[in-house]
C-alpha cells in the first residue's frame, strides 16, 4: 500500500489534531516526543493546498481530512457519506477505465486519483469506518447505512484494481478479511463485498481457513440461490490446491519432495470438509447446478443484479456474450424448434432478456459445478460421490443438456479454446468445459459411473454380457435404477452425439474424450466397450486422427488414450480398426500420428502391446486367429523390431529429473514392454538390444543407466502409494 512518511498504517494510533501550525515546528517536536506524522493529512492545510496544484492531487488529500474529521467514532457519518460520495466519483472513472484497457499495469502515473488516495492514507481509514462496529463494548452493535457500507467496499475495490500493492496489503489483515464475511449477510451489500473479498483471497499468500469465519454454517444456510452461487466464486479459491503452474509440468521429483514436506492435509483439505459438514449445502448445489432458466429469479430482480454485476464483475466480455447470443438467436432459422428457442419468431427487443436470462444462470452454474468438481477430486470424494447421487445430479444435468448445456447456437462451439480453466473466456464455453470436466471426475474410477446412463441402456449393457458369456460387472449390478438418467437417452450417449458433430480442432473435443474415457478406465469391462463401439465411436476416433486434418495435440492425445481404453483386449475392437483402416495410405497415416509424439500416443502402444500379449494365449479362439492374421495394427506390433524401436524411443525421451504427472507413462509403457518380453524369457534379448543401440550412439550407458535410474525412482514413487499401484495394475490388466 502507498505510504507518506514512513507510516504503513496511518489511521492508528494518534490523537485527533488541526493539521494548523508551523511544519517545522511539528517536526521538532516530533523528534524531541518521538509522536510524529501517522498520516500524510495532518500536513498544514495550506501546504497541502499549494502542494495539490503542483502534484495534481485534484483536491483528495483535502477532501481526507475532513473525512477523517467528521467519521469521528460519534459521528452520524451523514457528511462523512457525502465527502465519501465526491472522492468515489473521482475514483469510479479510473476503475472503469482499467477494466475496459484489459488490466495493464497499474501505475502512479495511470491512475493518479487512486493512488493519491492510498497514498494520503484513504485506504485504511475507510478500513477504520467499516470495522468500527466490531470495536464497541456494547452488547447491541451499531448498525451502519448500507449505502455508506456500499460506497466503502466499492472505493476498496476501485484502488484494489488499479493501486499495486492494494490488495496485498488488505489480504494481510487477517482480521479485515474474516470480518468481510460478516457483512455477507446483509443482502443489500452482499455482492460487493463478495466481489471484493474474491479479489483479496486471490493474492492472499495464506489461504484462508474456512473454519476461522465466524458462523460460517449459519452464514451459508442465510444465502438465497444468487447469493450461494456468488458465494462460490469465493469457495473456489478456498478450497482449491494454490496454483504453482501447470500441474502437468511440474517434475514427479518435485512433487514427492513437497509431499514429504507437508504430510498433514493442506488447508485447502481442510476446506473441503468444513463445507461438506455444513447441512444442505451439497443438496442446494445440486439443485442450483440442475435448475431450469425458468425456475431461476424474476426479470426484475435478474435486471438489478445484472446491473451490479456491470459494475463489479472484472468479466468484460458478458455484456458482449449477451449481446452476441441475441444476434445468433435472430440469425436462427424459424424452422428450428428447442425448448428454448420458442422465442425465435418474437423481435429481437423481446428475446434479449430471455437470451440475458440464460447466460445469467449460465455464470452461476460455471460456479457451482467447478466447486462439485474440486469436491469430487478430493480425499472426501466417496461421501461426495454418495451425496451427489442421492440429490440427482446428474439425471438433472441430462434434463438440462439439450435445452441448456448443448443448445444449437454454433458459434462458441466453434471456438479453438485451451485448457486452461483461468483462461478469459465467454460464459457458454467456461460451461460446457466445467460441465465435462465434472463428467470426467465423476466417472474416473467409480461405480456411479452408470449413472451417466438410462434403464433402457443399462440393460442393453447386461444383454451385451448375456450374449458374450460373460458375469456382468458388480457395480452394474449394484446401481440404484431410481438414480439413473431419465428420458430417451442418458448423459453419456447425449455426449457421443454432440462429440461427432465436433469441428476437427475445436478443444471440446479434448474434453469430450476425457470425459468418455474416464468412463471406460478402470477394470476393463467388455459390455462397457461394446456399448460404445455399438454406437460408432471407434469410427469417430479414426477419422478424427487419420482424415480429419486435426492437428491439435491436445486433441490428439485425448484421443489416442481413448482410443486405447475402447480396443484394451477387445478383439471386436481389433476388428473393426481394420475395417476401416483398410489401405496401407491410412495405416501410414495412422502411424506417422501415433510417431510424432510418443508422450502423446504410448498409451495406446502400451494397449496395444498388452492386447496382443493376451490375443497370443487365446489361440484355441478362432475368431482371434482370423484377426491376428488380419489385422494390420497388430501384425505390425507382433513384429520384434516394431517393438524395440518404441522402447528405444520411450526409454530416451525421459530421466528422472524430467519426469512429469504428463510424461511419465512413457515410463509405464516400456516398462510393460520389458515385462511381457520376460514373461516370454526374452528380456536379455531386449536388454542386450538396448546395449546395441548404446554402441551404435557412440553413447555407452546412456540409455541402460537412465533406465535404471528411471526403475530406481519408481520404485519410491509408486510402491509407497497405494492409489497409484492400483491405478497401474488396472490399466495394465484385464481384470
Amino acid at each position: 500500500m502507498a505510504t507518506l512518511l514512513g507510516s504503513e498504517s496511518p489511521w492508528t494510533g494518534g490523537k485527533r489534531r488541526h493539521c494548523n501550525g508551523n511544519i517545522v515546528t511539528k517536526f521538532t517536536s516530533s523528534q524531541i516526543t518521538g509522536q510524529g506524522f501517522s498520516r500524510g493529512t495532518q500536513l498544514p492545510e495550506t501546504l497541502l493546498q499549494e502542494r495539490d496544484k503542483r502534484a495534481k492531487w485534484h483536491g483528495i488529500p483535502s477532501l481526507l481530512q475532513k473525512l477523517y474529521d467528521s467519521s469521528h467514532p460519534n459521528s452520524d457519518l451523514s457528511q462523512a457519506h457525502s465527502l465519501l460520495k465526491v472522492l468515489s466519483s473521482q475514483l469510479s472513472m479510473e476503475a472503469m477505465s482499467f477494466v475496459t484497457e484489459d488490466r495493464k499495469t497499474a501505475q502512479e502515473s495511470t491512475f493518479p486519483n487512486t493512488y493519491t488516495f492510498d497514498l494520503f492514507g484513504g485506504v485504511d481509514l475507510l478500513v477504520e469506518i467499516l470495522m468500527r462496529p466490531t470495536l464497541t463494548m456494547q452488547k447491541k452493535k451499531p448498525k451502519m447505512n448500507d449505502d455508506l457500507v456500499k460506497d466503502c467496499l466499492s472505493v476498496l475495490y476501485n484502488c484494489c484494481i488499479c493501486t499495486e500493492g492494494v490488495t496485498k496489503s488488505l489480504a494481510a489483515r487477517d482480521d479485515f478479511v474474516l470480518f468481510l464475511f460478516t457483512l455477507m449477510t446483509n443482502k443489500k451489500t452482499f455482492l460487493q463485498t463478495a466481489t471484493l473479498i474474491e479479489d483479496i483471497l486471490g493474492v492472499k499468500k495464506e489461504m484462508i481457513q474456512l473454519e476461522g469465519i465466524p458462523n460460517l454454517s449459519g452464514l451459508v444456510q442465510s444465502f438465497d440461490q444468487q447469493q450461494l452461487a456468488n458465494f462460490c466464486r469465493i469457495l473456489s479459491v478456498t478450497i482449491s490446491e494454490p496454483d504453482v503452474g501447470n500441474d502437468d509440468k511440474h517434475t514427479l521429483l518435485a512433487k514427492n519432495a513437497q509431499q514429504k514436506r507437508n504430510a498433514s492435509p493442506s488447508r485447502a483439505e481442510v476446506n473441503q470438509v468444513t463445507l461438506l459438514n455444513i447441512p444442505g449445502f451439497i443438496e442446494r448445489l445440486c439443485k442450483l447446478a440442475t435448475r431450469k432458466v425458468s425456475e431461476a429469479t424474476g426479470a426484475s430482480n435478474f435486471l438489478q443484479e445484472l446491473e451490479d454485476w456491470y459494475t463489479w464483475l472484472d468479466n468484460a466480455l458478458v455484456l458482449d456474450a449477451l449481446m452476441q447470443m441475441a444476434t445468433e438467436e435472430a440469425e436462427q432459422s424459424s424452422t428450428e424448434s428447442s425448448d428454448e428457442s420458442s422465442l425465435a419468431t418474437s423481435p429481437l427487443r423481446h428475446r434479449l432478456p430471455q437470451s440475458m436470462k440464460i447466460v445469467h444462470e449460465i455464470m452461476y452454474k460455471v460456479e457451482v459445478l467447478y466447486v462439485l468438481c474440486v469436491l469430487l477430486m478430493g480425499r472426501q470424494r466417496n461421501q461426495v460421490h454418495k451425496m451427489l447421487a442421492e440429490f440427482r445430479l446428474i439425471p438433472g444435468l441430462n434434463n438440462l443438456f439439450d435445452k441448456l448445456i448443448w443448445r444449437k447456437y454454433t458459434a462458441s462451439n466453434h471456438v479453438v479454446h485451451g485448457q486452461n480453466e483461468n483462461c478469459d473466456c465467454s460464459p457458454e464455453i467456461s460451461f460446457k468445459i466445467q460441465f465435462l470436466r465434472l463428467l470426467q471426475s465423476f466417472s474416473d474410477h467409480h461405480e456411479n459411473k452408470y449413472l451417466l446412463l438410462n434403464s433402457q441402456e443399462l440393460n442393453e449393457l447386461s444383454a451385451i454380457s448375456m450374449k458374450a458369456n460373460i458375469p456382468e460387472v458388480e457395480a452394474l449390478v449394484n446401481t440404484d435404477r431410481s438414480l439413473v438418467c431419465d428420458g430417451k437417452k442418458g448423459l453419456l450417449t447425449r455426449l457421443l452425439t454432440v462429440m461427432k458433430r465436433e469441428p476437427p480442432d475445436s478443444s471440446f473435443r479434448f474434453w469430450q474424450a476425457r470425459a468418455v474415457e474416464s468412463f471406460l478406465r478402470g477394470a476393463t469391462s467388455y459390455a462397457d466397450q461394446m456399448f460404445l463401439l455399438k454406437r460408432g465411436l471407434l469410427e469417430h476416433i479414426l477419422f478424427c486422427i487419420i482424415d480429419s486434418g486435426c492437428t491439435s495435440r491436445d486433441v490428439l492425445q485425448s484421443y489416442f488414450d481413448l482410443l486405447g481404453e475402447l480396443m484394451k483386449f477387445n478383439i471386436d475392437a481389433f476388428k473393426r480398426f481394420n475395417k476401416y483402416v483398410n489401405t496401407e495410405e491410412k495405416f501410414q497415416t495412422f502411424l506417422t500420428q501415433i510417431n510424432s509424439s510418443l508422450v502423446d500416443s504410448n498409451m495406446l502402444v502400451r494397449c496395444i502391446v498388452l492386447s496382443l500379449d493376451r490375443f497370443e494365449s487365446q489361440t484355441e479362439d478362432v475368431k482371434v486367429v482370423e484377426v491376428l492374421s488380419e489385422c494390420c495394427l497388430l501384425s505390425y506390433m507382433a513384429r520384434v523390431e516394431n517393438r524395440l524401436s518404441f522402447l528405444f524411443r520411450l526409454v530416451n525421451i525421459i530421466n528422472v529429473q524430467t519426469l512429469t504427472q504428463e510424461n511419465v507413462s512413457c515410463l509405464n509403457t516400456s516398462l510393460v514392454i520389458l515385462m511381457l518380453a520376460r514373461r516370454r524369457a526374452k528380456l536379455p534379448f531386449y536388454l542386450n538390444a538396448l546395449r546395441e543401440k548404446e554402441h551404435a550412439e557412440k553413447y555407452p550407458g546412456c540409455l541402460l543407466n537412465n533406465f535404471h535410474n528411471l526403475l530406481r525412482f519408481w520404485q519410491r514413487h509408486y510402491l509407497n502409494k497405494d492409489k497409484d499401484s492400483t491405478c497401474l495394475e488396472n490399466k495394465n490388466t484385464g481384470s
